[in-house]
């Protein structure tokens, strides 16, 4: 179990010399530890996955509405709140996502999922713990605000719960001019930020391929056309994409496959095969371009299967663009907020080939994606998406701090 700790007690040491409005926030801060505390232990115990998060959801919206904001509900479980300052100026929109994962945990501590083969092993708990924490206090600072903040609760950010929201209406009324979040990151140490302007998280599609060929028996493969075979043609062939028809450097791609289905008996050559993966790139591009991964993917499974006298079916379920943080959001987070914020914090850049759907969001207004350190020093590490994922809890009051001053940075 991870307790506040060693990189609190830093912060804590630092607040004692500041004055004014900077001491007003870190009080807060303080105060408020136990409560964004209480927050993110109570959803890790109480996970739900997504467009199923009706208590979290709850518990969100009757947060705000005390805190004095506009709440609206957006697709089924997604909550927004709205502050509008009293002066005039620009929306901004920040984002928290609510939903767990299909995950049994593994860890043993008082917070542990109650939830059968349900936990939050993402850090989604913990956004939302900030994000509501940050707004109680932005919510007490209305009179200083030069604009809007939309504090956004995303569901099912797993399968692009951002698109629902979008087409919902939660870029508009007031109009949404510039986007920021964060993720919690394990694999960065406690004390650091990760952000870089350009992309950072791959825009990712899932592809499921459907392979028909014609049934058999395997002591004659001459009377059948076989999707076995078809299908370890077509996992061949579209490595191709990557290796020899893309610049490594400049267009990092990754095609991975993480499902095969086909068959009943070993000696029966089956009518089709289902394969399904993921296709991750690491460029702003555009998905139905002529050169674009997936353009080459179809073109490629299409010829493959027309050579070997086989039928297919190709469908990309979901998927979302690349996460392209904007040049001078990325400049003024890195000097205007992380940088005056704290001497102790460590600003890296970083980039992933994970995929994160907040890109709907950026790929729309400008936008700031960035990563918070949360990988305790000298404890094992467990990566995101693991049964035994958990995080620096020290780090909760970090988050909520540089959300609230970007938010005020920002409006000023």
């Amino acid at each position: 179990m991870f307790l506040i700790a060693d990189f609190a007690d830093l912060i804590a040491n630092s607040w004692t010399k500041m004055r004014g409005p900077l001491k007003d926030i870190c009080q807060f801060i303080r105060d408020s530890r136990e409560e964004v505390l209480h927050f993110r232990r109570d959803f890790h115990a109480n996970p739900e996955l997504g467009l199923a998060e009706h208590r979290t959801g709850k518990i969100v919206a009757d947060y705000l509405s005390e805190c004095g904001l506009e709440v609206c509900r957006l697709n089924s479980t997604g909550v927004v709140g709205l502050l509008r300052g009293e002066g005039k100026g620009p929306t901004l929109l920040m984002r928290a996502d609510m939903d767990a994962l299909p995950i049994q945990e593994e860890n043993e501590t008082i917070y542990s999922s109650t939830v059968d083969g349900v936990m939050h092993a993402c850090g989604h708990d913990a956004h939302t713990a900030m994000l509501m924490v940050a707004a109680k206090y932005l919510s007490r600072r209305k009179s200083e605000l030069n604009g809007n903040i939309k504090f956004v609760f995303e569901p099912n950010e797993e399968n692009i719960g951002a698109l629902g929201m979008i087409e919902e209406g939660v870029l508009d009324n007031p109009k949404v001019d510039a986007c920021v979040g964060l993720h919690v990151w394990s694999p960065l140490e406690s004390g650091k930020i990760g952000v870089k302007a350009g992309p950072v998280m791959a825009g990712m599609q899932h592809f499921k391929i459907t392979i028909t060929g014609k049934g058999g028996h395997t002591a004659t493969p001459q009377s059948a056309i076989d999707p076995v075979l078809v299908s370890a043609a077509v996992i061949q062939a579209v490595q191709t994409i990557q290796t020899r028809e893309l610049d490594a450097l400049h267009e990092p791609t990754v095609i991975m496959f993480g499902s095969i289905a086909g068959g009943s008996a070993a000696n029966i050559i089956p009518d089709s095969v289902t394969m399904e993966g993921t296709i991750r790139y690491l460029y702003d591009g555009d998905d139905n371009g002529e050169n674009s991964p997936l353009s080459r993917f179809r073109r490629i499974v299409k010829g493959v299967c027309e050579t070997y006298r086989a039928d297919h079916e190709l469908e990309f379920p979901y998927g979302h663009p690349t996460v392209v943080n904007d040049p001078s959001f990325s400049s003024f987070f890195t000097s205007r907020v992380a940088g005056k914020m704290l001497p102790e914090l460590e600003v890296e850049p970083l980039v992933t080939l994970a995929g994160e759907d907040f890109s709907e969001f950026a790929s729309r207004v400008p936008g700031l994606f960035y990563f918070l350190g949360a990988g305790k020093p000298g404890v094992e590490i467990f990566p995101h998406h693991h049964p035994r994922f958990d995080i620096d809890e020290s780090i909760l009051e970090v988050g909520v701090e540089l959300h609230i001053r970007t938010a005020l940075e920002y409006l000023e």
